[in-house]
């Protein structure tokens, strides 16, 4: 039962700490759109989701009213479409025309985003997955809500080295398409290690082959109440300090499974996962890098941020997976540089660089997420960037993902403006030193030897 004290008090976080549904998204597989015909694929997908996903949004503004819960966005992700343009599709531009038919379904319903143009190249890449993956930066120059992925590797099959040195190539071609907008094409892209297949969080969600024809998913935040309930529990040991982070993850994932559950019912499409990611917004007091100064850091970036968002994340998921028989996605902390302003603050008084934000991603939900860097970096830096940190989710068994945007015509120092959600960015110092020969050995790096358990 849910007295009136949780009623109050939950009624608080909403108004005063943050307290929001990030997203509800909803999963359409698309397999049943494939065949030779382009335009009659084209057709298929367009009527498949301006008809599944046609009370989305209306459905969740209702939830919104009823329950008093904000609900930030609401999306969709659809089955990679190099799956399902693979017959259809004879080259780049084939694809780039149903990225177009992505955007005008998305625009239909009224979704924020669309996720799921995407390819998965762990092991190796069809005549379909690199055509998808050459249109990558077209599709995004010029499409509004459209999101893209690839994954280059996994645990199970190693790195993707042939992939991983193209997705260099194609995140700065993206720069380049979109550069009169500070290259906001690659706030769209996300390059994955282990990507999971029931992620709701933009921009690398897609709707897994493994999922069911439709399905609801929810992604919740709330670093406000997190940062608010330790603020009670300043000067107090690590066992205090833990609890406190557990409980509060248990009540904000609560509100995420009522919604999850309303929304579930009222579309009469099955229910998914949660996701109980601390996902930070440029909102003033929505910021995980907050969190860990509350801890007792400095500054994020010093001595310890590691360890500290090490035992933020861990926490956060073992008060959430109580209060869920579902919990999937992601879930655990975020750390992008851009959707954060506590992360800008201490990467513009040097406490944060992009080599310790890597080594804090061995421990957190995610990757190197909306860094920007210098528009002049090379591609094969790019692909040595995304190397390193797919090899981390690789060894360590993790969901990593890269998501950098090399703003054209702007160095080190300035600040590329994205806006909304994606808010805005310093450019940070990339290694200078050549990675090339390295990038372009191709082939495979192999599966690490704990990946052999049949």
């Amino acid at each position: 039962m849910i007295n009136i004290y949780e009623v109050n008090e939950t009624n608080n976080m909403i108004q005063h700490e943050n307290l929001d549904v990030r997203t509800i998204t909803m999963g359409i597989s698309l397999l049943d759109c494939a065949c030779s015909d382009l335009a009659q694929v084209k057709d298929r997908i367009y009527q498949k989701i301006t008809t599944t996903a046609k009370d989305l949004v209306s459905t969740g503004e209702a939830i919104e009213r009823d329950f008093g819960i904000p609900i930030v966005n609401k999306r969709i992700s659809v089955t990679p479409i190099a799956l399902v343009g693979q017959a259809a599709c004879q080259g780049p531009e084939d694809f780039v025309s149903i990225a177009g038919v992505l955007d005008q379904a998305a625009k239909e319903v009224g979704v924020n985003f669309i996720g799921g143009y995407s390819a998965l190249v762990s092991k190796g890449m069809t005549r379909a997955d690199e055509h998808l993956i050459r249109s990558i930066p077209q599709a995004l120059a010029q499409t509004e809500r459209v999101c893209s992925s690839v994954n280059v590797g996994s645990t199970k099959t190693g790195l993707n080295m042939d992939g991983v040195k193209l997705m260099g190539q194609m995140v700065k071609e993206t720069a380049e398409a979109t550069r009169e907008r500070d290259s906001l094409g690659c706030a769209k892209l996300v390059i994955f290690c282990n990507a999971p297949d029931d992620n709701p969080f933009m921009a690398g969600a897609f709707h897994g082959v493994t999922e069911a024809d439709a399905v609801i998913h929810v992604g919740v935040s709330g670093p406000g109440v997190v940062k608010v309930a330790l603020e009670k529990a300043r000067g107090e040991n690590f066992e205090v300090l833990c609890e406190t982070i557990k409980k509060t993850a248990f009540k904000i994932t609560r509100v995420g499974q009522l919604v999850a559950q309303e929304a579930s019912r009222r579309l009469k499409v099955p229910f998914g996962i949660i996701d109980l990611s601390l996902a930070p917004t440029p909102a003033v007091g929505d910021s995980v890098a907050e969190i860990l100064e509350e801890i007792g850091l400095e500054r994020v970036g010093a001595p310890g941020t590691t360890a500290a968002l090490a035992m933020l994340n861990d926490q956060v998921k073992k008060g959430g997976v109580m209060a869920s028989s579902y919990v999937g996605g992601l879930s655990g902390a975020f750390i992008p540089v851009s959707e954060d302003q506590g992360m800008i603050d201490a990467v513009n008084v040097h406490a944060l660089t992009l080599e310790k934000l890597e080594a804090m991603t061995c421990v957190c939900s995610v990757g190197l997420d909306m860094i920007a860097i210098p528009g002049d970096t090379s591609a094969s830096t790019i692909a040595g960037i995304i190397a390193d940190e797919a090899a981390i989710g690789m060894v360590n068994q993790k969901t990593t993902a890269v998501r950098l945007i090399p703003v054209i015509g702007k160095g080190v120092g300035e600040t590329a403006e994205f806006g909304g959600l994606l808010g805005y960015a310093p450019v940070m110092p990339v290694n200078p030193f050549s990675c090339e020969k390295f990038v372009s050995r191709g082939g495979r790096i192999p599966a690490p030897i704990h990946s052999f358990k049949n």
